[in-house]
């Protein structure tokens, strides 16, 4: 892995694979035997089933971001399970970066869009890992119920192909596609994060940090205009 910078295998702040907690689960997904890909496959779907999904679950503490407390908690959004799941990568020795991109969504509820004023959803978290020889990115966020009720196809990875997210829904309405990337990071951009959702979602935010996580998989589907 020559030109692999240690930064990318590093325990941080918010990726803090020491945590038991961590270990314990990485130890219990994969074997010892498996393969670096077939280790990340594993780890991709324990995050993105394993932890539903709820963006009223988006509280801007610090400690909430911590890829520990989202494993804890079982319930999170994009940004925390992109966190989550490059600590596991970290942890078993894949280097791996949280990537964040806004992304138009046109498939949400009428809830929801209500609070954000908007269909842009900035900071939208990914996961760019180093597997056989390359760099590839992988989507986490959103668990196969919650596709299921929204009639989205789950997100799938394979480990040799981007998996960001599928434009458009088993009904073939558009659902989600990238409008602005940010970048990829060493560790959570922990401020500059913060510092936008504080700006632009005020009304989501504000609920957020009353509440540990919501309802969003009960709510009436607001489908795009035809």
């Amino acid at each position: 892995m020559s030109g692999i910078d240690p930064a990318w295998l590093a325990a941080t702040e918010f990726l803090d694979y020491e945590h038991p907690a961590i270990r314990e689960f990485v130890t219990a997904t994969v074997g010892a035997g498996d393969a670096a890909k077939d280790k990340a496959l594993k780890l991709y779907y324990a995050v993105r089933d394993g932890i539903r999904y709820d963006p009223y679950s988006a509280s801007m503490k610090r400690e909430a971001m911590r890829a520990s407390t989202t494993l804890l908690t079982g319930v999170a959004y994009c940004v925390p399970k992109a966190v989550l799941y490059a600590a596991c990568l970290r942890a078993i020795g894949i280097p791996a970066r949280p990537g964040f991109a806004d992304v138009k969504n046109h498939l949400s509820t009428e809830k929801l869009t209500r609070l954000m004023r908007t269909d842009i959803f900035a900071w939208h978290g990914y996961v760019s890992l180093w597997l056989e020889g390359k760099w590839v990115k992988a989507t986490p966020a959103f668990n196969l119920e919650m596709c299921r009720r929204f009639g989205v196809m789950p997100l799938d990875f394979d480990g040799v192909n981007d998996s960001l997210m599928h434009p458009y829904n088993s009904a073939n309405q558009r659902h989600m596609e990238y409008v602005k990337q940010r970048g990829e990071f060493d560790d959570l951009p922990y401020d500059e994060l913060v510092a936008d959702m504080h700006s632009m979602y005020p009304q989501l935010v504000a609920l957020c940090e009353q509440q540990a996580a919501g309802d969003f998989d009960r709510e009436p589907i607001s489908r795009p205009a035809t």
